[in-house]
């Protein structure tokens, strides 16, 4: 599950020799094992949530690991937009109860942006920090997988950090979007939609558990 960028062997073909099947959560593996699910159909369909005020933007980063230059940029963008950082990394707000998952998720729908940056920049390599503020309601600025497109469930619901020059310049453009309504709920139109074939498609196919395709693999080589 974890992208070559922290684990270069995975990527090396001297390791990758001694292996009929590769399951991974790259979109070519032989069994595809990614951060998305299923279940995903109904849960992207909640409601969003009414925002509380004064709560805009929320981080919840817990590793040190940022070989994207994640935590370099998150300095940064806090110089220009007060963001309620929760994880362990730049944490500047305290959750009283933590219930695990579900504690994050209700904490999420509250906020109008989520920072969602990956730990590392590689191909399919797109985890449940994208996903989760979609399932919230709230807008995912995102910082990872270029080919982050092929993931979306819908279009126009999400912020891709690589469009902008840096944080200065994409913090103006989250105040404009928080101080306009329309603009903003314009991230949510989506919701009303039938979410794209392509996303549906990637849900198909893993309506299975990995494992279980995993083992019929196994028998239709063996």
């Amino acid at each position: 599950m974890e992208s070559e960028v922290n684990i270069p062997h995975f990527r090396k073909s001297s390791f990758l020799k001694f292996f009929d099947l590769i399951m991974s959560h790259h979109l070519d593996a032989d069994i595809l094992a990614p951060y998305f699910y299923y279940e995903l159909n109904d849960l992207l369909r909640r409601p969003v949530r009414e925002k509380v005020e004064g709560k805009n933007v929320c981080a919840f980063i817990s590793s040190p690991f940022h070989k994207s230059g994640r935590l370099d940029y998150l300095k940064e963008f806090m110089n220009y937009l007060d963001i309620h950082s929760y994880g362990k990394v730049l944490r500047n707000k305290i959750i009283e109860k933590d219930t695990g998952r579900q504690t994050k998720l209700d904490i999420l729908a509250n906020y109008k942006f989520t920072i969602a940056f990956e730990n590392a920049i590689a191909k399919d390599y797109v985890t449940e920090k994208f996903y989760d503020p979609l399932i919230a309601g709230s807008v995912p600025i995102y910082l990872g997988a270029p080919n982050i497109n092929e993931f979306v469930p819908g279009d126009k619901c999400f912020i891709n950090v690589s469009d902008w020059d840096g944080p200065e310049s994409l913090s103006r453009y989250i105040i404009s979007v928080s101080e306009d309504d329309d603009l903003y709920n314009s991230y949510f139109s989506w919701k009303k939609k039938d979410l794209k074939p392509s996303f549906m498609n990637l849900l198909e196919k893993n309506k299975e558990h990995a494992f279980v395709r995993l083992c019929r693999k196994i028998k239709e080589i063996t």
